[in-house]
């Protein structure tokens, strides 16, 4: 066996998103923090991206841009070159490499709204551009690293792609799930025009990219991956079952040898009451009175006085996933005395409308900012007292592990990343905030009563503060995990 202990892995992170410059979700906030993390682990990990509509704007305010390109790769797609420019930027000490396109990347939601044979193009290219960098940047990776259905296909090029196919044992492949409701899936009749051989479409093969007639891109990099990963250990459990494997589990109980469930960390350098540069006072566990002047600023944002009430939070999208509809709810009947909400998110337009009406109804009593403002973002996390997360699946979530930190308790469902790390305060003296189980209204409620009682004892609420703030989910033991997932595969070759 070779030891590589000592050797320094090379790593090539694929994905639309990367915080600060580009960010929808989680996946931003990851790519834009484990590679960081992995140098640690003497893994040099770097990032690919596209330059969507003001990121390169973003990359010289923050960091460095190379301003003479490095040179242009070209990627053949329905019988077309497309070419696009590579910039070299450093941005909080991460190397990331900028595709800089603008027929294909000009959305700056980076997400369509539908996916069809035009929509899906940005991301072929996205997955197939690994293979033309190394001519421009002369560092060729040992890994390439895709993140969700965007750069799936980049795996089942090296299987089935009639050219790129050519570089299969050039490079090992490593796929992660943050959300197995987005899949990929399209007509079949694009995958001549990418480049796929016939073989790639086949209902005689259970690992093609074939799925009930259509294709679907994550099912493809799930089969031809070295090896993938999920973002907390109990949601790669919940996608091997019919419940939680959205049409999938067949296929990945079929390949779960190789898969491995790692939680997702957070950027202690952005997310830290002490220093947090965002916020009208700092705070730690030895003095805590900031928080108490984060609160009062929160008040004023929301144009409220000081009136004792907790205050609950969410942070995040306004999806069916987030379990909005269970959360209004449950919400309502402590409203007139008991609590306050302040909602800070956007997304699907359904909820959009639901939570500005409900807000309406309950004016005294419910904030929202509909949209993803940074600023509002750590105020609210830093002003709140119990965050509410009442998800019908999360794969890890990311809001309970920035609440620890600023001190907010979490009312969360105890499904995927949040079973994984909220301690539940009633089940131990180490608890860090309030589970449930069934996805009810009535059983949030349950929750939330349980958090209000045990706020009424300051000490006992006290402890469980501090035990969240001084939880640990920084990334050095998620990096070390991924780390060890490489070296694994390269012994195992």
């Amino acid at each position: 066996m070779i030891a590589y202990k000592h050797f320094t892995l090379k790593v090539l992170h694929i994905s639309p998103e990367c915080s600060p410059l580009a960010k929808k979700g989680g996946l931003g906030d990851v790519v834009g923090t484990l590679p960081k993390a992995l140098k640690k682990q003497s893994v040099d990990a770097r990032v690919l991206m596209p330059a969507w509509p003001g990121v390169k704007e973003k990359a010289e305010e923050m960091g460095k841009l190379s301003r003479v390109p490095l040179g242009e790769i070209s990627v053949a797609l329905n019988w077309r070159a497309y070419t696009a420019s590579v910039l070299e930027a450093e941005v909080n000490g991460l190397h990331i490499y900028l595709l800089d396109q603008p027929e294909l990347f000009s959305d700056p939601c980076i997400y369509p709204e539908k996916l069809d044979a035009e929509t899906v193009l940005p991301f072929i290219f996205l997955s197939f551009a690994p293979f033309e960098l190394l001519r421009l940047t002369g560092w060729k990776p040992q890994f390439l690293h895709a993140h969700d259905w965007t750069t799936a296909p980049m795996s089942a090029a090296l299987k089935w792609h009639r050219y790129y196919s050519y570089f299969n044992g050039d490079y090992d492949t490593v796929f992660t799930i943050h959300n197995l409701a987005f899949q990929g899936i399209i007509n079949p009749s694009v995958l001549e025009g990418w480049g796929f051989s016939p073989k790639a479409f086949s209902n005689l093969d259970m690992d093609s990219l074939e799925y009930y007639g259509h294709v679907n891109m994550m099912k493809g990099a799930i089969t031809t991956s070295e090896a993938f990963t999920t973002v907390s250990p109990s949601y790669s459990w919940d996608i091997q079952t019919p419940n939680g494997g959205m049409g999938l589990d067949g296929v990945i109980v079929a390949h779960r040898n190789k898969l491995r469930g790692i939680v997702n960390g957070i950027d202690y350098d952005i997310w830290d009451p002490e220093t947090d540069s965002l916020l009208p006072a700092n705070y730690s566990l030895k003095d805590m009175s900031g928080k108490e002047e984060c609160r009062k600023a929160l008040l004023k944002e929301c144009g409220w006085r000081e009136d004792k009430r907790p205050i609950f939070i969410f942070v995040g999208r306004l999806t069916e996933q987030k379990g909005i509809d269970i959360m209004l709810d449950a919400v309502k009947p402590f409203l007139a005395k008991k609590a306050r909400c302040v909602i800070v998110g956007s997304g699907n337009d359904l909820y959009t409308r639901k939570i500005k009406e409900f807000q309406k109804e309950n004016p005294g009593s419910v904030h929202t900012i509909l949209e993803f403002n940074e600023t509002k973002a750590h105020l609210t996390y830093a002003g709140g007292d119990i965050l509410l997360m009442p998800s019908l699946f999360e794969p890890c979530g990311l809001s309970q592990l920035i609440a620890f930190a600023y001190g907010t308790i979490p009312v969360a469902r105890a499904t995927g990343g949040l079973a994984d790390t909220v301690i539940d305060a009633d089940g131990s003296h180490d608890g860090t905030g309030f589970l449930f189980k069934d996805f009810t209204s009535e059983e949030l409620e349950k929750a939330i009563e349980r958090a209000i009682e045990a706020k009424k004892d300051s000490a006992r609420w006290g402890n469980i503060v501090k035990n969240a703030m001084n939880s640990d989910f920084s990334w050095d033991n998620s990096a070390k995990a991924y780390a060890e997932l490489y070296r694994d595969i390269l012994t195992s070759d």
